[in-house]
């Protein structure tokens, strides 16, 4: 029977495919001898040397690999993963390392190995085809291309004879039919560009908060008013998600919003997704009740909550969320803190080859450790037969909150509390005297970024000096090593190739250098802000859209411009968040009609589905509200302000001046030996107070209007 080739494609597509996006481990034993090594080993990606002694003759993503399959007219495998992704590996045990897999590949193929931190635009290229073949996606992301590069096959993860099928098939039709097959890879390409071609908006008429109100009543029979997040099988920490309705919250007077990000926040902190006992958070919850969580750790993830936790305290006062943000910070400084003061990227999920060995426990060992204090520990995290995770192990989770279960127990919070914390002191201890889970130790400057801006946070709502100064210390380190000649690079760690950053490195640099000045009144972060921005309008600019090309060069099928917010925000949204501000501040005209019309852009987007762009509706909250700035000027500024950012105060630009300054908000406002506190909105202020007390009700005598 004669099929056509691009419906065997898909066909073997949707058979194959398995979205699976969890952790791996890290297996690579330095000294040990090999039989096999391929060109990787010359890499520094911790995820690409785990397959350097491969059978397979793996390359590096880059022009040697594209020419080799141009010139000998062969298909390429480009597999792409991370160094903490379980799925990733058990397909390198099962498949790559399997010695007739490889004679297969090698004879048939050019084969690449991407690690997609180091390489996104790459990832989020192959990603978009394989969603456009099959509907779904994941890691390990391995496709198929035409020696041009345009996508043939995609799949997921796959088993060793899943594997050795779709290589065959491929191949064998791709040389019977060459022209069917550059067909249906032009048309997958074709889609992949489409993807990302986001016309300007047409029409210029205001954002609408109704438009807002009508997305989030769209979203709210997805909130599982319960546990808390999303309803599903699976559960995420979406930081800009849970951000976007506290502000949302506050300004809307909406209770349901209010209610559900604080549960949301609640149940994170019971469950085992919150690591109890180190601090930090692990990357997602494998069951909808935050109980059993994938054990990976990411920066990107730890950062965010940083900042999301620090605005939580600020509006909610609760003094768990302060533990849980002086605990996540200590986890990282003891764990992912490198030499040089930036951070690592990932510690994996496994140790010794088993998932959460390090951060579970049996009844035997935990009795062992506790002692006495056995019984009340294992009420409180829930240690009974029932709940026992894989192999009798315990993941720790509270099935209540701390003040009923010491009152409950005749004690006060004090000595329940330090309790809790000899617990945890005694459980650390025992821990450290595991295998620890490989870490990747790779400095991406964006996720370190995103850091700065958390440890920012965290000093405004907690006034604790160390956290900014923790800040500053990462930013000096990550622009020592990562900024050089007026650029940015994405990744770095010693002996890698330094690559061009990307335009996520660009925004969130530029966003942590505004939140350092904000913090510190230091006009060097503010100059670097303008400087980062400067360079993001040379370099990344696509006027057709009016957005932002990912990368500035590309040698991909299309160029990317990404708007979506997941994990970690739209790099977009964070150019439109620094126009915004840098606007507000400069009485920038140019940059607050730019910003205007990004958010223009993207408002059909956010009206459609606004849980994958609510870093952008938290954005768009500033224009459809009235927006505020708060000055203080003179030697008392920065204790002024951080009064104002403790009290969180949406849709508001907290800024100061211990000087004179020609910044466009402070010009005329200094007086010799006098703070002034000024409240303004729309070019208009309130006259000059010096308490905050005077200037939060000049603040609400402008609400009133």
């Amino acid at each position: 029977m004669n099929v056509p080739l691009y419906r065997l494609f898909y066909a073997l597509t949707a058979l194959i495919s398995v979205s699976l996006v969890l952790g791996c481990k890290n297996r690579e034993a330095k000294g040990e001898e090999h039989p096999f090594t391929n060109d990787l080993v010359h890499e520094t990606s911790p995820y690409l040397l785990q397959h350097a002694h491969n059978p397979v003759n793996w390359l590096p993503w880059g022009e040697k690999a594209l020419e080799k399959a141009r010139e000998e007219e062969k298909l390429i495998i480009v597999s792409i993963g991370y160094s903490s992704c379980h799925w990733c590996h058990v397909m390198e045990e099962e498949t790559f390392e399997d010695v007739e897999v490889a004679e297969l590949m090698n004879e048939h193929f050019v084969s690449i190995k991407v690690d997609r931190e180091e390489r996104p635009d790459v990832d989020e290229v192959y990603m978009t085809a394989v969603q456009l073949m099959t509907g779904s996606g994941g890691w390990p992301l391995n496709v198929i291309l035409l020696p041009n590069g345009k996508p043939l096959y995609g799949g997921t993860y796959h088993t060793k004879r899943q594997w050795m099928d779709v290589l065959s098939n491929v191949n064998t039709k791709f040389r019977a039919d060459r022209k069917a097959a550059e067909d249906y890879a032009d048309r997958v390409a074709k889609g992949v560009a489409e993807v990302n071609f986001i016309p300007r908006a047409e029409s210029e008429a205001p954002l609408s908060s109704e438009h807002l109100l009508e997305a989030v009543a769209r979203w709210k029979p997805q909130w599982d008013m319960e546990m808390g997040g999303n309803l599903g099988r699976e559960k995420f920490i979406m930081p800009a998600n849970l951000s976007f309705l506290l502000d949302y919250a506050r300004l809307t007077g909406d209770l349901e919003a209010d209610v559900f990000a604080k549960n949301t926040l609640d149940k994170i902190l019971q469950g085992g997704i919150y690591d109890h006992v180190g601090g930090g958070f692990f990357r997602y919850s494998t069951d909808p009740q935050w109980k059993v969580p994938h054990f990976e750790k990411m920066l990107y993830d730890n950062a965010q909550l940083l900042s999301l936790f620090s605005k939580a305290y600020a509006i909610y006062k609760d003094p768990s969320y302060r533990r849980v943000i002086t605990e996540t910070a200590a986890y990282l400084d003891r764990e992912m803190k490198g030499p040089d003061g930036s951070y690592f990227a990932a510690m994996d999920a496994d140790s010794e080859g088993i998932e959460g060995a390090y951060y579970t426990w049996t009844e035997k060992e935990l009795k062992e450790v506790l002692g006495g204090e056995f019984e009340l520990f294992a009420e409180f995290y829930s240690i009974r037969p029932s709940s026992a995770w894989e192999g009798g192990r315990f993941v720790l989770y509270r099935s209540g909150e701390e003040g009923e279960f010491a009152q409950s127990h005749g004690m006060s919070m004090t000595d329940f509390r330090n309790r809790l914390e000899s617990w945890h002191h005694k459980l650390l201890s025992a821990r450290k005297s595991r295998v620890a889970p490989r870490k990747d130790d790779k400095i991406i400057t964006s996720w370190n970024a995103l850091l700065i801006t958390g440890f920012v946070d965290a000093y405004a709502a907690t006034g604790e000096q160390e956290f900014l100064d923790r800040a500053r210390r990462v930013y000096e380190a990550v622009m020592d090593t990562a900024f050089e000649k007026g650029r940015l690079i994405h990744s770095y760690k010693p002996g890698s190739t330094r690559e061009e950053g990307f335009l996520e490195d660009y925004a969130f640099m530029a966003r942590a250098a505004f939140s350092l000045y904000q913090a510190t009144l230091d006009t060097a972060y503010l100059e670097m802000a303008n400087r980062l921005m400067k360079e993001v309008e040379k370099r990344f600019y696509e006027a057709n859209s009016g957005l932002y090309r990912y990368n500035q060069d590309t040698d991909l099928i299309s160029d990317i411009l990404k708007v979506d917010d997941g994990v970690i925000p739209s790099p977009n949204a964070m150019v439109c968040e620094n126009l915004i501000l840098l606007g507000h501040l400069q009485y920038d005209k140019e940059a607050m009609g730019k910003a205007g019309r990004l958010l223009k852009t993207m408002e059909p987007r956010v009206g459609e589905a606004i849980p994958n762009y609510s870093y952008w509706a938290r954005l768009m909250l500033s224009r459809v509200y009235p927006y505020y700035e708060i000055v203080t000027v003179g030697p008392e500024a920065a204790l002024l302000s951080l009064e104002f950012q403790k009290l969180f105060l949406p849709n508001a630009l907290v800024a100061g001046s211990f000087t004179p300054s020609e910044i466009a908000l402070f010009d005329d406002r200094y007086f010799e030996g006098e703070t002034f506190i000024y409240v303004c909105s729309n070019n208009t202020c309130k006259l000059p107070v010096k308490t905050v007390t005077e200037a939060l009700q000049q603040l609400r005598d402008f609400r009133a209007y």
